[in-house]
This record gives C-alpha cells, structure tokens and sequence, in this order.
C-alpha cells in the first residue's frame, strides 16, 4: 500500500542576468527564486495496481517519484509505503522498488550487461536461487538472451531499456516506478516493452506507477490515472471517467468536391485545405448522421471517417481545462 497525506515540497533556484559582470555580483550577491513542486499532494495506490501518473513538464511527476523511492524527503506532509517512511528507512525500502528512469542508466556503460546483472545482485544481496530464476525469466520475457554479454555501450536505445527494466527486477520488488520506460523506441520495442509490463503486473501482482507524456502507454497499460499540474492533484480516477468527460467529441475526417465548408454553431471546422477537411462536432447537440447531411448540403462528399477524441487530445483537454 502506498498513502501520500499533504506532500510539500519547495525548491530554492538561483537566478541571475546573462554576463560576465552578472556572473561576478553573483559570487557576492545572490538572487534566488521559490518553487513549489508538490502541493498538499495527498493520494492512495493499492497493491497491484497499475496507475498512470501523468502531467506536464514541471508538474511534479519526478519530485513525487523521488519521495515514493526514498532519493529526497519532503518539506511537510506524510508517505507510508508498505509500513516504511521512504526517506527514513530507506535500505529496507530499496529492497522492494524497482526503479526506471527512461533517461538515466543503472548499467555501467563500458562492461557487459551480464556484468551489471552480477553487481546488482550483489548490491541487493538477492540469494543465488533467486537471482537464477529471475535472470531467466526475465531474459526470455524481454528477449535479451543475445544481447547480455554485449557492453551497454554497444546497445541500440531498444535493447538497453529491456536491460534497465530487467535490471530493476532482479531482486522482485513489490513496486516498480517507471518513468518514460518507452522513450525513444520503435513501435516494435515499445509493444513488447508493454507486453512485459502487463505480464509481471497480471503474474507477480507488481504495482506499477507510470509516469509519461506518451499517451498510447497510459491507454495501453493503466485503469487509473492520477493528474498533477503546478504541485497539486487535480484529477484521480478511472481512464473510462477521463474519457466519459469528452465523450461526446468526434471527427469527421472528409473528402469532398466543391467550395471550403462553411462552419456553424453545431459544426466547428479546424482544418480546410480545399478538398479534405476536419470537422469537431459535439454529438449530444447534433447527431452524426444530421452533421453528415448538413455537409453533404454544401458540397459533394467522396470519403468521409468519423473518429472520436483520443487520449492524447483528453489530456491536452484537461490541461486547458486546469489552466496547466
């Protein structure tokens, strides 16, 4: 169980003007700004959960997951993981994170990966039965058989985020934190990147807290989804809530022959380029079949689709809607 009540937590930046002269009054004198990166953030994931924490740059996101995992404490406020204080129990607390950073490493670059497997298993003091059986595992589940002898170095983005994954869950944590765990990965890696992830959460009853600015890996991945923006919870509940709240949203995708579309009150076009043209219409005020008709009154329609929001556009949504 993990329970945040009333997280804060402020950060001190310096700041000062561009120059040399500037940079010296510094030494002397210096300026500095506050930010509040978490306010009052209060929220409660169950065991084996899979949650979505999502935001944009400078929500939160990180700060958070520095708390959850025990890198940094808080201003004010409380966090109980599992019966521990992160902060304050923090090598008992280790033991049982996995932690993924999608733009960090935990494997030494210039060794082979196995190399790194061996010192974590060290680092983690996990008993040599158990290290065999994950080692193995995991090196089928992600398909890295081939690639552990290699140095890290040598490894395309692909191959080195299925080793960071692996090398997260050597030890088996009850919680594993994934943050941008598919940055940068072709489509093929990014499916079996999520596969992996749903297997261990359904399997192994692994919570997992994601957080990431790719929307296709919340809709894939998450139930529930936890928004942050400046410091403060604004949203918490089921991704079928998110979408309930746009439900009503679709596009229609036409092609047509004649004049530009003219838009109306129930018919808003958002792109027009003379032949193909996008259309948002809000179905609880016209149905899409009248909306279909109005256009078709206009001008001759060749192909038409009709699509409703995505999640990416739900989020973007919440954002105007929160000021974030």
């Amino acid at each position: 169980m993990i329970e945040l009540k009333n997280i804060n937590k402020t950060f001190r930046v310096a700041k000062r003007n561009a120059g040399f002269r500037e940079a010296v009054r510094a030494l002397f004198r210096k300026e500095y700004s506050y930010v509040k990166a978490l306010d009052d953030v209060s929220f409660k994931i169950g065991d084996g959960e899979m949650v979505g924490y999502i935001g944009p740059n400078g929500a939160g996101k990180s700060s958070t997951i520095k708390i959850m995992s025990g890198i940094m404490s808080p201003d004010g406020g409380e966090c109980v993981i599992n019966g521990r204080v992160p902060w304050k129990q923090r090598k008992e607390h280790v033991r049982e994170i996995g932690v993924v950073f999608g733009q960090r490493s935990q494997l030494w670059w210039d060794v082979p990966v196995i190399d790194s497997f061996e010192l974590l298993k060290n680092v983690y003091k996990v008993p040599d039965a158990q290290y065999k059986k994950n080692y193995g595992e995991l090196v089928e589940l992600l398909d890295i058989g081939e690639i552990v002898r290699t140095p890290v170095r040598q490894l395309s983005l692909g191959q080195r985020m299925r080793c960071e994954i692996a090398a997260s869950l050597l030890h088996s944590p009850k919680i594993l934190f994934l943050d941008e765990p598919t940055i940068g990965l072709d489509a093929v890696s990014k499916i079996a990147v999520r596969e992996f992830i749903k297997t261990i959460n359904r399997e192994n009853k692994t919570t997992v807290i994601l957080t990431t600015h790719d929307m296709q890996d919340i809709e894939a991945l998450t139930e529930r989804i936890i928004l942050i923006g400046k410091g403060r919870i604004l949203l918490d509940g089921s991704l079928d809530e998110l979408k309930s709240r746009n439900s009503g949203k679709k596009t229609l995708t036409i092609s047509y022959v004649g004049e530009k579309i003219p838009s109306s009150d129930k018919l808003t076009v958002v792109k027009d380029m003379g032949g193909h043209a996008e259309i948002v219409i809000d179905s609880s005020e016209i149905s899409v079949s009248d909306a279909i008709a109005a256009v078709s009154g206009a001008v001759e329609i060749k192909d038409i689709s009709v699509e409703g929001t995505t999640v990416d556009e739900l989020v973007v949504s919440l954002y105007k809607e929160f000021r974030i």
